[in-house]
């Protein structure tokens, strides 16, 4: 039997557990329905293989079976998790060093300043690299971003796998943006409320639209309160509805209503499932080219590509789609169609049951 591995549940609802989730409600021929919390007092070698999420486990696998390790974010190779120097407003280009990094957490704010929280991020991605280093564990990244950054730290290019994300079509119809719902010049961003998702340069920008476009926001966060603020300075309130955390109906409904999605992340997303699920409605979509963004956006094909933080090319990118119902209709039916060829769980799954095979065949204890 294979077994999923990850520390959290996967009913919490973040990156990782909806994507465990989302592979155990696909029912893969001998695949657990259940997922393992704790890998140091199981019989390792009663398994098939096992499919690690979480990269502290690592230290706990004996090599008595097979395993892969799925890298969901970049906790492997930057201790703050996120390769953002928040302070400058641009993403870490620094290789792992404890002086870097500390000057990171302490000068940049990449994470937090207190020196104990420091040390143990330091100890923890550092242990587990090592280990990854050292183990014959093949390694799957959600896009080439995330492979590259891998191999700079140190592991082999033949060892590290690229698999991106798939995403459930959705349950509700969905139908290509009718005339109708172009004219209500709605535009829609989903996801947490915090700085490095980009909301205030997403503000910002509106600003600068046509002031006949209104922002949906689908979401919460510790920096809503700074942020509606921000809105009100700006006389943006009529023309914001905040929603906050919403239900998969409600999402899908919001979907619906809007002519696209906006993804500005400032972060560099590893790859960023709201593009997906935009193209799985669609819809087309606007984002920042940081991460592994760009590996899933067509520039002006399925949507546009934005630099960081520029607040003019922002608006002119929804200006643009606000604008041309016909080239918002066609980049949203092309991002649909992609997606039915790359991106749905079906297609990820198929690719993942190849890699599970191949593991099995070439496992040697």
């Amino acid at each position: 039997m294979i077994y999923h591995c990850s520390q959290t549940d996967i009913r919490g609802g973040g990156g990782i557990e909806t994507y465990v989730a989302s592979l155990v409600s696909a029912q893969l021929p001998g695949v657990s329905d259940r997922t393992i919390t704790s890998l140091k007092t199981v019989d390792q070698k009663q398994f098939k293989l096992l499919h690690i999420h979480d990269p502290d486990m690592l230290v706990d696998w004996r090599q008595e079976c097979p395993a892969i390790l799925t890298l969901h974010n970049h906790s492997i190779y930057c201790p703050s998790g996120t390769q953002y120097l928040a302070d400058r407003g641009r993403v870490c280009d620094r290789a792992m060093h404890p002086l870097g990094c500390a000057w990171g957490h302490l000068v940049d704010g990449c994470g937090s300043r207190r020196p104990q929280n420091i040390l143990q991020d330091w100890r923890n991605t550092s242990q587990v690299l090592e280990a990854l280093k050292k183990l014959p564990i093949p390694v799957i990244a959600n896009s080439d971003y995330v492979r590259q950054q891998v191999i700079s730290s140190g592991i082999p290019p033949e060892r590290v796998i690229t698999l991106r994300c798939g995403v459930q079509p959705p349950k509700t119809e969905t139908a290509p943006l009718s005339q109708d719902i172009h004219q209500q010049q709605r535009i829609l961003f989903v996801g947490r409320i915090v700085p490095y998702k980009g909301i205030e340069w997403l503000i910002k920008a509106l600003v600068k639209t046509h002031p006949s476009i209104h922002l949906d926001i689908a979401g919460d966060g510790w920096g809503k309160p700074s942020m509606e603020r921000l809105a009100a300075k700006m006389g943006l309130s009529d023309r914001i509805t905040w929603h906050g955390w919403c239900s998969g109906e409600k999402l899908a409904a919001l979907y619906q209503q809007c002519l696209a999605v906006v993804f500005p992340s400032l972060w560099p997303e590893p790859a960023g499932l709201v593009t997906l699920e935009a193209y799985s409605h669609y819809r087309p979509v606007i984002a920042s080219a940081v991460g592994g963004i760009p590996e899933h956006l067509r520039d002006g094909e399925t949507g546009i590509l934005v630099p960081l933080n520029d607040v003019q090319k922002l608006a002119n990118a929804i200006n643009e789609l606000a604008s041309n119902y016909l080239k918002c209709r066609l980049m949203g039916q092309q991002g649909q169609a992609w997606f039915q060829e790359e991106f749905t769980l079906d297609v990820h799954v198929q690719r993942l049951e190849k890699i599970y095979a191949r593991t099995i065949a070439e496992f040697q204890p």
